[in-house]
């Protein structure tokens, strides 16, 4: 089985229910266990900055599903809560995001995947929840807890646990 740290992200409708039902789906679809799962955060916009805070958190997963398949299996996911890839703005508004951080400690370099994540260690968003279940897990020789030090996490704030 392999341990596998997954971002999930969204700014449009209620993202915190559909982060349940998602990881849910994840779960389900590839057979996995959830090993952990962090707080949900709000957060500024990155990347294209006139739009709504987004909403972000962290999971980590236990799968026998090898990179590829777990990628094609989370755009399968995205899509069925309303995603639409290949029609949307880059860094734009969306329902889902889900983006494999890190597959056990696989470096891959193709096309449609990069491990581990390629902006990883540019995104507070992604950093501090990662840091709140993973603080000291190696990720391509930096731990979350080494990198979100040398980022800024102002606007980044923890939400109330939902009931």
């Amino acid at each position: 089985m392999a341990s596998v740290l997954i971002a999930l992200g969204g700014n449009i409708g209620d993202v915190r229910a559909t982060f349940v039902k998602a990881i849910a789906n994840i779960c389900g679809m590839t057979q996995a266990a959830l090993i952990a799962r962090s707080s949900d955060y709000t957060t500024p916009p990155w990347g294209d900055e006139h739009q709504e805070p987004f909403v972000n958190a962290c999971i980590e997963i236990e799968t026998s599903l090898d990179p590829h398949a777990l990628l094609f299996t989370l755009h399968k996911i995205e899509k069925k809560f309303g995603r639409d890839r290949a029609n949307e703005r880059r860094w734009g508004p969306r329902t889902l995001d889900l983006d494999m951080i890190a597959y056990d400690d696989v470096r891959l370099d193709k096309p449609e995947l990069t491990l581990p994540h390629p902006r990883l260690f540019e995104r507070a968003f992604v950093l501090v929840p990662l840091a709140e279940i993973a603080p000291d897990r190696p990720i391509a020789g930096q731990t979350a807890r080494q990198a979100l030090a040398r980022l800024s996490a102002d606007g980044i704030e923890r939400l109330p646990d939902l009931r």
